[in-house]
């Protein structure tokens, strides 16, 4: 994917879903291969609860600290990670080797010039990526879509699409995530004209949902837990946090929205100016890994991004979408998004959430 494409084909949706043959040749020059060096201090960059968890857990342990690596976690949401790799932009080293962020905060990176161009021939499973998952300046490590999340015993009849899930009749029972303010936004643009770039008609969904006393919720985690009271009985998540919950006993279905679930990838991009850069292309190998992609999927109900993992076919169709729902995945324009972050943050912190 090129620096400013907006988002990328449809057979290449699929096949980052699952269902189409992932096999397809990638292209050339990506098969020189060099190992990083092996030891070594690496400082990743992550959000933190379940995810910091689970990359302990599934990469870190398995892959990563049997070779000498020390792994230092820097967790915090993504904003102030951003922000404070644009306020370091002028130091010869900063302090993060490797930072998680979504496919469009990595591609604001770039724009801002701290991403360090990939060197695919450092990554020996770079030939294992699938085409959504690689791009210039990042490297997606797992992939799902926003879908609706309800409780099923409690909001009848069930929803059908994101216009549902602004609905001001659910009052103080409807509930957002404040880190996932983005694809709340763009979710709202949707279902209000159809279009994710329609903010100002998405605002007035929101300011409805708020006005009959939509709650919003700080953390994914935090939202989970109010689900699981009853707070809230209808929001919006990813399809793969939604599987998580289910496996953790909480009353909670997701549907593919009729306007089109929007496609996410959450990843890894490198500042140019790491201190351990070799480090950090170690710890994107080890997140390729089979196993640990295998064991993303089913601890937390992410698709994988490499093509020799291997998930069951129940689990698949658990995580995944149908081939109609897959039709509608609708890839973001993450140049707009770039253009439009600061102001799209500003508005939810001093309008939506005030």
């Amino acid at each position: 994917m090129s620096d400013i494409k907006k988002g990328v084909d449809r057979r290449t949706t699929l096949k980052g879903l699952g269902l189409v043959a992932a096999g397809g040749v990638l292209p050339a020059g990506l098969t020189t291969r060099a190992e990083a060096q092996a030891g070594g201090r690496v400082v990743v960059g992550t959000w933190g609860g379940d995810y910091a968890r689970l990359l302990t857990k599934n990469v870190e342990e398995p892959f990563l600290k049997p070779k000498g690596f020390e792994v230092v976690q820097d967790q915090a949401s993504d904003a102030p990670r951003r922000a404070k790799m644009v306020a370091e932009k002028r130091l010869p080293r900063g302090t993060v080797d490797i930072h998680g962020l979504s496919a469009a905060q990595m591609f604001e990176m770039n724009v801002a010039e701290v991403a360090e161009p990939i060197d695919y021939s450092k990554l020996k499973n770079a030939d294992k990526i699938i085409p959504i998952a690689k791009y210039p300046f990042g490297v997606g490590h797992i992939i799902s879509g926003k879908v609706v999340v309800y409780n099923p015993k409690l909001v009848t009849p069930a929803p059908t699409s994101y216009k549902d899930a602004f609905d001001p009749k659910y009052g103080n029972k409807l509930g957002y995530i404040d880190i996932q303010y983005q694809f709340v936004m763009l979710a709202a643009g949707l279902a209000a004209a159809g279009d994710m770039t329609a903010l100002e008609k998405g605002k007035e969904l929101l300011l409805a949902a708020k006005k009959g006393g939509a709650r919003v919720y700080p953390t994914n985690e935090a939202f989970a837990q109010a689900l699981k009271t009853e707070e809230v009985t209808i929001g919006l998540m990813w399809k793969a946090r939604a599987v998580q919950w289910q496996n953790a006993g909480i009353t909670v279905d997701s549907v593919a929205p009729s306007e089109g679930a929007m496609a996410y990838i959450s990843g890894f991009m490198i500042p140019k100016n790491a201190p351990n850069k070799a480090a950090a292309y170690a710890y994107m190998d080890a997140m390729l890994e089979k196993g640990a992609q295998e064991n993303f999927a089913v601890d937390m109900g992410f698709v994988p991004t490499v093509t020799n993992a291997s998930v069951a076919p129940d689990l698949m169709k658990r995580i995944g979408f149908t081939e109609a729902e897959s039709k509608q995945i609708r890839d973001l324009d993450y140049a707009f998004l770039a253009k439009n972050d600061s102001a799209m943050k500003e508005w939810w912190d001093k309008v939506f959430k005030a």
